[in-house]
């Protein structure tokens, strides 16, 4: 398995939180950024985090120019800073507690995909594709930025819904992110069930 990087999209201003940071926001003892980057050493890649908030001294951090600008462009700040580049990037948003374990699953099936898939990601229980806890074949990924022309509060389905996509079922038990305080409580308990506590953090499938 070659490296992967890992694009952490930690900008939003948490408004249905009350303005809360959610990098910084702890579930089961830990802040949510924390819990993204433990996806980092499986990974193998190069990692960066794309928004205003504290990273670990080790992780470079960058923002649009000018901040603000949505996702699309924190996408786009993101892989300026991943370079050499690896020919895969994680991309997540960091209110998504159990990445960590979806992108596992993910990056498993990279060796036995097509040179025409472009991304892989889960779909939740209503059928929606997770552009924000994907993998993309970076190429593709940087192709269709050229394409969009402007970044700036664009959103991500305009820019990727064009990929080539191949949804992967497993792991799809780890997805949810925390938009409210609800979330929040939900994901506490699913934090403390022993089947979050035993996954394997591994690209072995």
């Amino acid at each position: 398995m070659h490296a992967i990087d890992l694009l952490v999209l930690a900008g939003g201003r948490g408004e249905r939180l009350g303005g809360q940071d959610k990098a910084a926001l702890t579930l089961g003892g830990r802040p949510l950024l924390d819990r993204v980057l433990d996806a980092a050493p499986a990974l193998g890649g190069r990692v960066v985090v794309v928004g205003d908030t504290p990273v670990p001294a080790d992780v470079p951090r960058t923002l649009e120019d000018p901040p603000d600008g949505g996702p699309v462009a924190g996408i786009a700040a993101g892989l300026e800073v991943l370079r050499p580049a690896a020919s895969w990037v994680a991309v997540v948003a960091v209110d998504q507690p159990g990445a960590a374990r979806a992108l596992a699953a993910l990056c498993a099936t990279l060796p036995g995909l097509g040179e025409d898939v472009d991304a892989v990601s889960h779909e939740d229980a209503g059928g929606h594709r997770q552009w924000l806890l994907a993998v993309y074949r970076r190429p593709a990924l940087e192709a269709a930025l050229r394409d969009l022309g402007e970044a700036r509060h664009t959103s991500v389905r305009r820019l990727v819904s064009g990929l080539s996509w191949q949804t992967v079922e497993r792991g799809a038990e780890h997805l949810g992110d925390v938009d409210t305080w609800e979330d929040a409580q939900d994901w506490e308990r699913r934090l403390g069930r022993a089947t979050m506590a035993t996954d394997r953090l591994d690209l072995e499938g």
